[in-house]
């Protein structure tokens, strides 16, 4: 019998690698709560989030969706669904209040009830040492721009190493630092709040010395066995036409969105060209020191690579596009009327053809088959992962307590499905998290978006798998891609 590529049958044959990881990510401020609990002080998302203005309606990562004392449920759920490994962050400000100094037992204590009990129900534990939640205190030394932070960063890596060594395989140095540094520091639209775009870039900088830091730290405490890597948000970047000025803009927010990190980390240095892009912004003799570039590039075990749309560019003459400031605003709907891509002020901004999640997000799984083929090609010998992907759509619960959502499970069905194109075709991609195990405070959106596999009731804290769940867990088990269909 001949299968039609597209048919249910057919896709059910795409499998995995044996020991391809089947995961979901979490993000410490967005689930734990218990802000104030055990010696957790506040981070820059307390302090934003509690800023009038800055996050929808108000909304706080307060008490978000109760992980810190709901874990045990949360991770029977996790069992349920047929996860094999689960990727969380570690809240510094539950670790090393202040950003210096010793540990705070009790919150390294959370950390290790967490993870003996991901390993005790057969779930690895893949550790983020940092999700945006720089300590407060930090960043009213300088934060980010400053290069004592990265210092501090390698500090609290030791520390959490030395904690939780013996049962964590796999860490994380950061997750996304473009968001950190540009939306942080540029645009202003994510914690702390700042619109300098010299600062932005010295925030660039230094998270990824801090990554250099930390990974030094973390090979000096941690077994051989243990593997290390960092996550990157790279920006699937596509000029508008083949018109060489769309090609230039493409080139600009490349080096920006993408380089500026990859650079350093993996190839030796910062490029030229964004060196001369952002000239007039920074300092770049002065800022990178003798010594940086070989700490930033200190080899790494795997690279994470969180996907969720392509970015499509143009010059400035095509008058459909939207540009760096009015992106910035249409991504992340704050109110910045700064650009989160220095550099490439002139470059304007589209919107890809096709269906759009509720983030306004053009759904193309393409981009992250580019993605992971192209870091493939440049990276030989690297192994990849997934560590963020997924949509949010408007998930409605139901009267009978159900959640249908198989617009969530055409995404992830189609999103799997190029990952696997990419492995057939080389790549070495070791596992893929979902984002997210569970609805959640989705930074400046407040709670007005999910993302999650498990629908969260607010009022209550009750969990409710969605369709999406449960066909994930179907994939997860059978280790190859299910049917769609919506499965309560």
């Amino acid at each position: 019998m001949t299968l039609a590529p597209n048919s249910p049958d057919a896709t059910a044959q795409l499998r995995f690698p044996t020991g391809f990881h089947w995961g979901a990510a979490t993000a410490a401020y967005q689930i734990e709560g218990a802000v104030r609990e055990d010696g957790r002080t506040p981070s820059i998302w307390d302090t934003f989030s509690h800023t009038p203005g800055k996050v929808h309606a108000g909304d706080t990562g307060d008490v978000a969706t109760d992980h810190y004392h709901r874990y045990p449920e949360d991770i029977a759920l996790m069992a349920e669904l047929g996860l094999t490994a689960y990727r969380f962050s570690i809240s510094w400000s539950r670790v090393q209040p202040t950003g210096r100094g010793p540990a705070v037992e009790r919150g390294l204590d959370f950390y290790r009830r967490l993870t003996d009990q991901l390993l005790e129900a057969g779930i690895q534990p893949f550790a983020t040492l940092y999700h945006w939640d720089l300590p407060q205190e930090l960043e009213d030394r300088g934060g980010w721009p400053e290069r004592d932070t990265a210092e501090r960063f390698g500090e609290y890596a030791a520390l959490a190493a030395e904690a939780l060594g013996d049962r964590v395989a796999v860490w994380t140095t950061l997750n996304e630092p473009w968001c950190s540094a540009f939306l942080g520091y540029g645009s202003g639209v994510h914690a702390p709040g700042r619109t300098n775009p010299r600062d932005a870039l010295r925030a660039a900088h230094h998270l990824n010395l801090g990554h250099g830091r930390a990974v030094a730290a973390l090979r000096a405490a941690l077994p051989d066995s243990a593997q290390l890597a960092i996550s990157l948000n790279l920006h699937q970047v596509r000029a508008l036409s083949a018109e060489p000025a769309d090609r230039e803009a493409a080139r600009r927010v490349d080096a920006v969105g993408n380089r500026i990190f990859t650079g350093p980390l993996l190839h030796g240095g910062y490029p030229d060209d964004l060196r001369r892009d952002t000239a007039h912004l920074v300092d770049w003799a002065e800022l990178v020191r003798p010594g940086d570039e070989q700490a930033i590039g200190a080899p790494i075990d795997v690279l994470g690579i969180n996907y969720y749309t392509p970015t499509l560019v143009s010059a400035p003459q095509h008058e459909a596009g939207l540009s760096p400031t009015e992106a910035a605003r249409h991504d992340a709907h704050g109110a910045s009327e700064h650009s989160p891509w220095p550099g490439s002020e002139s470059v304007l901004f589209h919107l890809p053809p096709g269906g759009t999640t509720e983030m306004g997000w053009a759904i193309d799984p393409s981009g992250l088959y580019d993605l992971l083929t192209e870091a493939g090609r440049a990276n030989p010998g690297l192994a990849l992962m997934v560590t963020e992907n997924g949509a949010a759509f408007p998930d409605v619960l139901t009267a009978e307590g159900a959640v249908h959502d198989p617009e969530r499970i055409a995404y992830l069905h189609s999103h799997l499905a190029a990952v696997h194109r990419a492995v057939a075709d080389g790549a070495d991609v070791r596992g893929y998290f979902l984002w997210s195990l569970l609805d959640n405070f989705e930074w400046a959106h407040g709670y007005a978006k999910r993302f999650g596999a498990v629908y969260v009731d607010y009022a209550t804290q009750r969990r409710i798998p969605k369709s999406s769940a449960h066909w994930y867990a179907r994939t997860a088990r059978h280790n190859a891609i299910d049917a769609v269909h919506d499965q309560g």
